[in-house]
């Protein structure tokens, strides 16, 4: 176990699966103590009390489209663990992938877009709200390498379809954009305060979001020729980047939004 993360309280949403999940483990391996928050528990939490102890981590149910739930959240992680260092938005979803990829905008229903946007854009909107409010409020970290006292890192998951676009998707396409320009808007507005804000941007990762896209062996390969590293990414290597960027090794990091895509967006 390294210590980039000893001592920090961790709120990560969308914990119980995939990226979340990895960058949920990964934290606590290197040091932080994890609230894991999602619509309900698939046992992540037992699996980091069972390697680090039962300080280490507890679960939060959480549904980041309800702001009195977000708000709860952030007070519990502050009950339990006495401040907030990281907030990690991993909570999101991909309507169009029920729909097998095959419709454009004009024949999507409005409810399918306004789903996406509460979850994948006013969830994050939220989650950083109630984050900056406590980090704003608490004493600063101690001084790190640059002698500067942190008050917090955000790290927000966009997509690498928050930069380049998809055919046939409407809803998630823009939903993702939306994280990018929200997390350059907060690392301007809260810099001064010394509050990191960055973006992951994945591309394809083997995950529960693209089941239905690698549910044959075909598929998977198709989708992993697409890319120049001729592979699809594992969520832990989104996590790694997320460590990365809530560490102080990225002490003068902010605004960035971080592609782990395999080459995809290069081409």
């Amino acid at each position: 176990m390294d210590a980039r993360l000893k001592g920090r309280i961790a709120v990560i949403t969308g914990a119980s699966s995939g990226l979340g999940r990895a960058t949920a483990i990964r934290f606590a391996n290197s040091g932080a103590r994890v609230v894991c928050a999602d619509l309900k528990s698939a046992g992540v939490e037992d699996e980091i009390i069972g390697q680090h102890g039962k300080e280490a981590a507890i679960f939060v149910a959480c549904n980041v489209t309800d702001e009195k739930q977000i708000e709860n959240l952030v007070a519990e992680a502050v009950k339990w663990g006495g401040r907030l260092d990281i907030m990690c938005t991993y909570a999101g979803i991909a309507v169009e992938a029920g729909h097998g990829l095959s419709k454009r905008l004009h024949e999507t229903d409005v409810s399918d877009f306004d789903r996406a946007m509460a979850v994948n854009t006013r969830g994050v909107w939220l989650c950083c709200k109630y984050a900056l409010a406590q980090m704003m409020e608490q004493e600063p970290r101690e001084p790190n390498a640059r002698g500067e006292r942190t008050r917090g890192w955000i790290v927000n998951a966009a997509s690498m379809l928050g930069l380049i676009a998809l055919p046939r998707g409407p809803c998630y396409v823009p939903s993702k954009h939306a994280v990018v320009g929200m997390t350059k808007q907060i690392a301007l507005d809260y810099a001064q305060d010394r509050i990191h804000c960055n973006a992951l941007c994945p591309g394809f990762v083997k995950s529960p979001m693209i089941a239905s896209m690698i549910s044959s062996k075909e598929g998977e390969e198709g989708l992993a020729a697409s890319h120049p590293w001729n592979s699809l990414g594992v969520p832990e290597d989104v996590a790694d980047a997320a460590l990365f960027l809530a560490s102080d090794e990225a002490a003068w990091i902010t605004g960035h939004s971080m592609v782990i895509d395999g080459g995809y967006t290069a081409q």
